[in-house]
């Protein structure tokens, strides 16, 4: 078996792309990572890195080590933490990729509650693109995906998924802020602010529009969806977002959430997915009933 530091330094100049941002990451000398990677190309009989002009980029072999290597690394976590786990320490790290949206709101209550009973373990959180916290999943970069309408893979199991209801988001004084529900049609006598198509709530509202032959000019369209939460609160107009999104304002009082009555809009899925491939780690397991107990309060089991 490879020695765990090698197995490090191959990881992180897979990430990095470049031996010498590898060797500041680690605090290390370049020339040692150069050493190692260099000797054990020797000992394959094979390049791992192609050489290109400003950075280093896997070779087929590489791409067949690295897989390897991020496997036996958290093998290695997994052995670590349930040692401790018999130790009584419960000390580790966490690495999620998610959303912005999520990462920006409830996400960092959820990390403050497990901190406060889980002290000495590390969550590292990652923001990305769906396609991204997919793929980070399957290349073992980290240990969990969060994310609304995340697409199934074979290599990926789900832990839970939830139902996440659209509605009205408008400030408390806004005329509509007293209703249970409201149609699509109603909101339309506002000013609308609606997510960009770079978010994945803007193809179901985008769909629920064509169904009932909506056309929308929003006074505001972004991909910030803080910035759709903060245009609401100021009462520029009626905003669109999905429950889980404007959790913490509503606690707060700053905005009201009026779930859409119109019968053909569909609700978004929010998944909490793991890799199949090694199951995941006590810790990662622990976070992961955090997130799960979190979303089951807030907006039932789907």
């Amino acid at each position: 078996m490879l020695h765990s530091r090698m197995l490090r330094y191959l990881d992180e100049v897979a990430r990095a792309g470049s031996i010498r941002k590898a060797a500041e990451r680690l605090n290390v000398a370049s020339s040692a990572i150069n050493r190692q990677i260099l000797a054990l190309e020797e000992e394959m009989g094979t390049p791992i890195f192609e050489r290109l002009r400003k950075r280093l980029r896997l070779t087929a072999t590489g791409e067949l080590l690295i897989g390897h290597v991020r496997e036996t690394l958290r093998e290695h976590e997994r052995v670590r933490a349930r040692i401790e786990d018999l130790r009584g320490l419960r000390q580790g790290k966490v690495t999620v990729a998610t959303m912005s949206g999520l990462a920006g709101s409830i996400l960092a209550p959820m990390i403050a509650t497990f901190r406060a009973r889980h002290p000495r373990v590390q969550i590292v959180v990652s923001v990305r693109p769906v396609a991204d916290i997919v793929g980070a999943l399957i290349n073992g970069e980290v240990d969990l995906g969060l994310g609304f309408d995340l697409p199934a893979e074979p290599a990926l199991r789900t832990v839970a998924g939830f139902e996440c209801k659209l509605g009205a988001v408008v400030g408390p004084g806004h005329p509509l802020a007293g209703r249970g529900s409201v149609s699509l049609s109603t909101c339309l006598g506002y000013p609308i602010i609606l997510p960009d198509a770079g978010l994945t709530l803007r193809h179901a509202l985008d769909d629920a529009f064509t169904r009932a032959t909506i056309n929308v000019t929003p006074i505001v369209e972004t991909n910030a969806i803080e910035l759709i939460k903060r245009s609401a609160m100021l009462d520029l107009g009626v905003g669109f977002l999905n429950i889980v999104d404007v959790a913490e304002e509503r606690r707060r009082g700053e905005l009201v959430f009026i779930p859409l009555s119109d019968r053909h809009i569909r609700p978004q899925l929010l998944k909490i997915m793991y890799r199949e491939k090694g199951g995941l780690d006590p810790l990662a397991n622990l976070f992961a009933e955090e997130i799960k107990s979190t979303f089951d309060e807030l907006v039932g089991t789907a």
